[in-house]
């Protein structure tokens, strides 16, 4: 009992020490057998389709109309960087989805010849609430060859899910390229949309 009393103990003296930097508690995201079971089955269900069917048609409105997209989804577009945060306090999809929605949008990205360089989660004690955030960063498995130009694919990709007091805040999707002579460009970050 003694070690649980330490444990306990370590959290609250984290928490005093933390700061909006320095996360409370810090680790890797490892899902158990019935989460990726639960995972599984989600895939398969509306509440899929309706999340990538409703991002598809918010892109295909930003590309032409980017003031009408909806309210519960902002798209970023600079010259190193494109993605898009969806509002979830916005919507009314629960943690459950969120969660799942993040790993699907990480499954898609890895089929593209990617791997995962860190999936972690980080939790932070705010002035109002308590701030946790997953993070998948992915890269693309790159072939060096001498005397020719690296592809980058899309870039490094960032899937960040914010929570606020549990509950699913912001989901972030980027995508940073390099603009560099090693480097060839990217791809178009349409593309990847289609493939998401």
């Amino acid at each position: 009992m003694s070690d649980f009393w330490k444990y306990i103990k370590n959290i609250f003296k984290a928490a005093e020490e933390s700061s909006p930097n320095q996360p409370v508690i810090h680790e890797l995201i490892i899902r158990t057998d019935e989460e990726q079971k639960d995972y599984d089955y989600w895939k398969e269900t509306l509440v899929r389709r309706r999340l990538c069917d409703w991002l598809n048609q918010q892109y295909a409105i930003h590309k032409v109309l980017p003031n009408d997209t909806d309210e519960g989804l902002s798209f970023l577009n600079t010259p190193s960087s494109k993605g898009f945060a969806i509002h979830f306090h916005q919507t009314q999809y629960s943690k459950r989805d969120a969660v799942h929605f993040m790993d699907y949008l990480k499954e898609r990205v890895l089929s593209l010849n990617y791997r995962t360089q860190i999936s972690d989660a980080r939790v932070f004690n705010r002035a109002n609430w308590v701030e946790a955030i997953q993070r998948h960063y992915l890269k693309p498995r790159i072939n060096f060859e001498e005397g020719k130009k690296t592809n980058q694919k899309f870039g490094n990709i960032t899937i960040e899910l914010v929570f606020r007091n549990d509950t699913p805040y912001q989901l972030k999707f980027q995508a940073t390229t390099y603009s560099d002579s090693l480097y060839k460009d990217a791809s178009d970050f349409s593309d990847l949309m289609n493939h998401l």
